[in-house]
C-alpha cells in the first residue's frame, strides 16, 4: 500500500513536472498526479492477472502436448494441478478483482508468447516439480507456488520487467509498493469464499490520504510565490541559480506541511523531507535543506504561523 512517504514522492514528482512545463495548469496537473497514484493500483492488478494467466496456461500446455506427433502417455495425461490452484481460482472469482480487470482492460492474452515463456521456465524448476508431487492442496499451501512464480520467475524475467517498464513510467519507483501489495494479498486471502476476501487497497485510509496528497500538491503550488519569498529571505548569500530546483521544491513542500497540516508533527515533516532529499537531490542537499528549514521554522514559530492540533506537535 501507499504510505504518506509514497504520497509525498508522488506529489514531489508532479510538482517538479509542473515547474518544468510552460503551461501551468494546476487542475490538469492534479489530475495527472491522481492518475500516477492510480497507476500503482493498475500495476498491482496487472501483476495479479499475469499470475492467474500463468496458472491458466497449464491448459494450453496440455493441449500442445496432446497434439504432438508422437505424444507420450504423460503428454496425453499431464498433471494440471496448477490450473486448479486454489488461490488463483478464488482470486478469479473475487468481485473486486474482476471489476478491476474490466476497469483497466487487462489482457495478457494479447501477448501469448510472453505467458508461454514464463510457463516453460516454471516447468523446468524443481519447485514446480515438488508442487506437482504434493498431496491434497489447501488454500494456504496453494499460495507457495504463487509466491515462487511471483518472486523467482516474474520479477527476475527481463521480458516481464520490460513489459511493465513500457507500461508504467514510474515502474522502478513503484515496483516495491506493488510487491508489498501482492504479498499482503497472499496473506489476506484466507477464505475459500471469494466474496469474503479483499484485495489490498491503494492505502490504509484512501479518503484521508487522497485529501492529504491533493492538498499538499495544491497548497504548495497555490503558495509558490509566498514560499519562495520565505526561502529567499534565508538564502540571501546564495545565488538563486545555484540552488537546485529539487531542493527548492522539497523546502516549499515542507513549509506547506508545516503551515497547512495541523495533525502532522513538525518533527515528522522535517524528517520526511530530509529523507526525500537523500534520494531525490544532491549529496549536499540534506544538510543545506536542514539548515534553511531550521531557520524558516524559527521564523514561522515567531510569527505564530504554525498551528497544530495536539500537544507537542509543534516541537522539532
Amino acid at each position: 500500500m501507499l504510505n504518506r512517504r509514497h504520497l509525498r514522492i508522488k506529489a514531489l514528482q508532479n510538482i517538479f513536472a509542473w515547474h518544468m512545463t510552460e503551461k501551468k495548469d494546476v487542475v490538469s496537473s492534479q489530475k495527472t498526479l491522481m492518475q500516477s497514484i492510480d497507476s500503482v493500483y493498475e500495476m498491482y492488478i496487472r501483476m495479479l492477472a499475469l499470475l492467474v494467466d500463468v496458472t491458466e496456461y497449464t491448459a494450453n500446455d496440455a493441449i500442445e502436448r496432446a497434439n504432438k506427433h508422437l505424444p507420450t502417455a504423460e503428454d496425453l495425461s499431464p498433471n494440471q494441478k496448477l490450473l486448479h490452484n486454489k488461490f488463483a481460482v478464488i482470486l478469479k472469482q473475487n468481485p473486486e478483482y474482476t471489476a478491476a480487470i474490466n476497469k483497466y482492460q487487462v489482457n495478457w492474452h494479447a501477448d501469448p508468447e510472453l505467458v508461454k515463456s514464463i510457463f516453460i521456465k516454471l516447468k523446468d524448476t524443481k519447485e514446480y516439480g515438488a508442487y506437482l508431487e504434493e498431496g491434497e492442496e489447501t488454500l494456504e499451501s496453494s499460495k507457495e507456488i504463487i509466491k515462487f512464480i511471483f518472486r523467482k520467475i516474474l520479477l527476475k524475467n527481463l521480458n516481464i520487467v520490460q513489459a511493465f517498464e513500457d507500461k508504467f513510467i514510474n515502474w522502478s519507483v513503484d515496483r516495491e509498493v506493488m510487491q508489498g501489495m501482492i504479498a499482503k494479498t497472499l496473506k489476506n486471502f484466507t477464505s475459500e469464499d471469494p466474496f469474503k476476501n479483499k484485495l489490498t487497497p491503494i492505502s490504509a485510509d484512501w479518503v484521508e490520504d487522497s485529501r492529504f496528497v491533493k492538498d499538499l500538491f495544491a497548497y504548495t503550488l497555490k503558495n509558490d510565490i509566498a514560499y519562495q519569498e520565505l526561502i529567499a529571505e534565508r538564502t540571501k548569500n546564495w545565488e538563486s541559480e545555484r540552488i537546485a530546483l529539487m531542493d527548492t521544491i522539497l523546502m516549499k513542500m515542507a513549509i506547506c506541511e508545516l503551515m497547512n497540516f495541523p495533525s502532522i508533527p513538525v518533527k515528522v515533516t522535517i524528517n520526511e523531507y530530509l529523507e526525500l532529499s537523500k534520494d531525490y537531490s544532491t549529496p549536499k542537499s540534506n544538510s543545506f535543506i536542514n539548515g534553511i528549514l531550521d531557520k524558516i521554522l524559527n521564523d514561522l514559530k515567531r510569527t505564530n504561523s504554525i498551528k497544530k492540533l495536539g500537544r507537542g506537535l509543534i516541537e522539532d
